[in-house]
């Protein structure tokens, strides 16, 4: 090395020239994360129109690798990243459900139903490997497949090709007892597939309503007053599925109107009411296919909806409610509820006229015949009902 002269000692000594060493190399940076998008591609067909339509589902989902994990995972071959295994789980969270029909932007329905996915972790890892080797940026992940119990394919199989009538109500301002078992009866029902020429059975189908199956206690009418028992507000469903079977132009085989008018069912006389043993409701599947009941409900709307589905879409005409005999409201009545306070009373029901109400229904057959019924439903007046504590005077009226 060249030994700096006089001067070069000065200035070093000023602290004007600096040591005489080879400037220091830039520090290597830590190698960073791994980034992929992997791609899910499901084979889900629809049913629309009566025609199976053969569309995928196609998602993606963006992978970040560590780069610790990552080299963990290429040193030992078997330790999955954390990341890439929380992918999977949220995949394998997906599982089958039956086919359910949807409205479309059309105005029509299609029927879709979902497959369960299990990831082929062996497969799935090494197509990861390989496109971080390979500079990829996007990885198909290999799946199996559960299907549902009910598909597309076996809806069109049984005969139900498309959407045949509809029954809407509201349940606007219904006390939080009676929209759970509103709820919990619809969701029963839904889903349930009638044969050609099976009696769909309301009671029998519903089941048992108590508390162990979602049911709560509430208010209905029995015996020509308020009582409270499980499932109060049921009669709810009984009646939107009539609506839906009635403007299907099916055979009501029976039907039972409330003992008085209830404010929910508007408009009157189209109505059923239900009470396990003694009143059921029951029609008639006399199309040359299957029938698939389905619920749905609006808990923000307040409103429930059953739509039915098949093979044969008939011409129904329903008349609006004739009116006669009208009587008016009698004084309210009073029942026991150990959870009003003393002194206090709580309206339950509304007071409504007595009336007799018949509707008419004209239907129009695929093959041109035509039939025509009549609901008739009379009802007495009604005071309504108020809930006071038990021991209170005006139970005694």
């Amino acid at each position: 090395m060249k030994r700096p002269g006089v001067l070069g000692w000065l200035l070093a000594g000023l602290g004007l020239l600096g040591p005489a060493v080879s400037a220091p190399r830039p520090a290597l940076s830590a190698p960073g994360p791994a980034r992929l998008r992997l791609v899910v591609v499901a084979p889900e067909p629809t049913l629309h129109e009566g025609r199976i339509e053969q569309t995928k589902l196609r998602r993606t989902l963006d992978l970040t690798l560590p780069a610790t994990e990552l080299a963990a995972w290429r040193s030992s071959g078997t330790a999955i990243p954390a990341a890439l295994r929380s992918l999977y789980r949220q995949l394998e969270t997906r599982t089958p459900q039956d086919a359910r029909f949807f409205p479309d932007a059309e105005g029509g329905w299609t029927a879709r139903a979902q497959t369960g996915w299990t990831v082929n972790r062996a497969v799935t890892g090494a197509r990861v490997r390989q496109a971080l080797q390979d500079g990829g940026r996007e990885v198909q992940v290999a799946l199996r497949f559960t299907p549902p119990t009910r598909t597309v394919q076996r809806l069109l199989a049984a005969g139900v090709r498309g959407h045949i009538g509809s029954g809407r109500s509201a349940f606007t301002g219904s006390p939080a007892f009676r929209v759970q078992n509103i709820r919990v009866g619809s969701a029963l029902l839904s889903g349930q597939l009638l044969q050609p020429g099976e009696v769909f059975d309301f009671n029998r189908a519903l089941g048992p309503i108590q508390a162990g199956r979602g049911f709560v206690p509430g208010y209905v009418i029995t015996g020509g007053t308020l009582s409270l028992e499980d499932g109060g507000g049921i009669c709810q469903v009984s009646t939107t599925l009539f609506r839906a079977a009635y403007t299907a132009g099916l055979p009501i085989v029976e039907r039972h109107a409330h003992s008085h008018q209830v404010a929910y069912y508007d408009p009157p006389g189209f109505e059923a009411t239900v009470y396990a043993p003694t009143l059921n409701f029951r029609f008639r599947n006399d199309t040359a296919g299957a029938l698939l009941v389905q619920a749905s409900w609006n808990l923000k709307a307040q409103t429930l909806q059953f739509d039915l589905f098949g093979v044969q879409r008939r011409v129904v005409s329903v008349s609006a409610p004739r009116v006669s005999g009208v009587i008016p409201a009698s004084p309210p009545g009073f029942l026991a509820d150990p959870r009003v306070a003393p002194g206090q009373a709580v309206r339950v029901d509304m007071p409504a006229q007595g009336a007799t109400v018949r509707i008419e229904r004209r239907i129009t057959l695929p093959d041109g015949r035509v039939r025509h019924d009549q609901l008739l439903s009379r009802y007495r007046p009604w005071g309504g009902v108020f809930a006071v504590p038990p021991g209170d005077p005006r139970l005694k009226r």
